[in-house]
């Protein structure tokens, strides 16, 4: 088991990262605006599903291999670059109104899926479990593998408690927006450019 110290330093290390803007809070903060509240807890259960693998990732060697392979980084991050892009196709289309947009509302089944498929598809998620989880692990507290599976639940348990937080807000103000055809096309526009944003990012990103 990881000791008190240990925990105690990892928490507020794991939280500062968690609040820090990055592709994951500012997805989790579009899908909110764009669909609700509900939309953006379903978004930030499917990244935390996402972090499990992660964690497995590093816990049982997997990341070193996506750090070690060059073609696996980039297969990676160029699917992930394009699931993003059709992202920000799918909200560019959506109109201002429900009866106005050309695409179906989504579920919440499709949303956490959404998740899952953002977090995974970023290797650079991979890469910062592997050179972070690390840091806080001891051989000699036991299984390196089990500290590192420990380490990454708290980061997940830190990380679902600030994404609701944010899901609890955007949602809030999106609601209102949505109240208005023109807010709503507008929140749906600004949305596809976040995504987009993130998109290009994520394709030009370097090991």
């Amino acid at each position: 088991m990881i000791d008190l110290q240990t925990l105690l330093l990892f928490f507020p290390a794991a939280l500062l990262l968690a609040l820090s803007p990055g592709p994951d809070n500012l997805f989790v903060l579009a899908q909110s605006a764009q669909h609700g509240r509900p939309a953006g807890f379903a978004v930030t259960f499917g990244l935390c599903t996402g972090l499990v693998g992660h964690t497995l990732a590093v816990a049982f060697g997997l990341a070193a291999i996506v750090k070690a392979s060059v073609l696996a980084f980039t297969v990676l991050k160029i699917a992930g670059a394009l699931y993003l892009l059709w992202l920000a196709w799918q909200a560019w289309r959506a109109g201002g109104e429900v009866g106005e947009s050309k695409t179906p509302a989504l579920s919440g089944i499709e949303l956490y899926r959404r998740g899952i498929v953002m977090n995974l598809t970023n290797p650079k998620v991979s890469l910062f479990f592997l050179a972070f989880l690390p840091q806080f692990a001891d051989p000699r507290h036991g299984s390196m593998t089990t500290q590192f599976i420990e380490l990454g639940a708290l980061f997940i348990l830190v990380t679902l408690i600030v994404f609701a937080g944010l899901s609890m807000v955007a949602g809030g103000l999106g609601e209102r927006f949505r109240r208005s055809p023109a807010a709503l096309r507008l929140v749906n526009r600004a949305a596809a450019m976040i995504f987009t944003g993130l998109a290009i990012k994520l394709a030009i990103t370097e090991r």
